[in-house]
């Protein structure tokens, strides 16, 4: 049998196979410091680990376990790094559109672009000292024993579908309309899941269902909103830097970033509000056949 007849009935070792080609594809200019393809590598690494233990078989084996512990790494090494990416581009969004960028306002991006020199050169060592060979390994005799029966397939995605739909939801519903950073970030994390999970479905099945996009449209909406929070804390931790060095300007400019930043966070947090985002989990679980068999 050939491999492209093989791929066809196999469709789940066809996407396992496709999945680990697109991590390995922008891993190498991921570890030279391309800042696209480290960006690139870090969602195709998560998809990855979603699709892992949905589709191979024996997801408990040790093989499996440990491939999605070390693309785990993969993703989370270069997480502070691409945090202090995005807090330099937000950061430069405010300071343009201001009339002059003050003293103080150069001192702090100053800071700022070390800390993101310092942390791209600790991503680096930290994601050389990372064992690729064992992960590339581990994938490769995941792969060598096939992707599992399609009805198992659908029987684990329905299975995550209602585990991690339910914590979503209740996640929001604790909430209700406060804003809590900790636990909106933990409901993106959990959507971001379902997401990769729904673009399982959805290959496996060949359909093309809403699920996918309204997950990713509501995790962008509460990327929006961690991004400022995060910054609005450097900003602050900042502040107290400059209090504790008797750098009062410094330290005023600082709290006054904190602030701004603050405010754009909770003004995400009002709009995601706005569209209901327990009803938009809700269609999106639906779209994705809760309450439907697997098969």
């Amino acid at each position: 049998m050939s491999p492209s007849h093989a791929d066809q009935i196999d469709p789940g070792t066809r996407l396992l196979r496709e999945r680990i080609r697109t991590v390995f594809m922008h891993l190498p200019q991921a570890l030279a410091g391309n800042e696209e393809r480290l960006h690139q590598m870090r969602i195709a690494a998560r998809r990855l680990r979603v699709a892992l233990p949905l589709l191979a078989q024996k997801p408990e084996g040790k093989r499996v376990r440990r491939a999605v512990r070390g693309l785990r790494q993969l993703t989370r090494t270069p997480g502070t790094s691409r945090d202090l990416d995005v807090m330099v581009s937000l950061a430069d969004d405010h300071w343009r559109q201001l009339d002059a960028l003050t003293d103080e306002g150069r001192v702090l991006r100053r800071r700022l672009l070390a800390a993101r020199a310092r942390s791209r050169r600790h991503m680096a060592e930290a994601l050389l000292d990372l064992e690729i060979a064992q992960l590339r390994r581990d994938l490769r005799a995941v792969l060598a024993r096939g992707g599992d029966v399609l009805f198992s397939a659908l029987v684990r995605l329905r299975e995550t579908r209602d585990r991690d739909g339910a914590r979503a939801l209740d996640l929001l519903a604790s909430l209700g309309e406060s804003y809590d950073a900790d636990t909106l970030h933990e409901v993106r994390i959990g959507l971001r899941r379902l997401r990769y999970a729904a673009e399982v479905q959805d290959l496996l099945k060949g359909v093309r269902s809403d699920a996918t996009r309204l997950f990713k449209e509501l995790q962008e909406r509460l990327g929006h909103m961690r991004d400022a929070f995060v910054l609005s804390e450097w900003f602050a931790g900042q502040a107290q830097r400059s209090g504790r060095g008797g750098q009062a300007a410094l330290c005023r400019e600082a709290r006054a970033l904190a602030a701004a930043f603050r405010e754009t966070s909770a003004r995400h947090h009002r709009d995601l509000l706005e569209v209901r985002p327990d009803d938009v989990v809700r269609h999106a679980l639906e779209e994705m056949g809760y309450g439907r068999t697997a098969a």
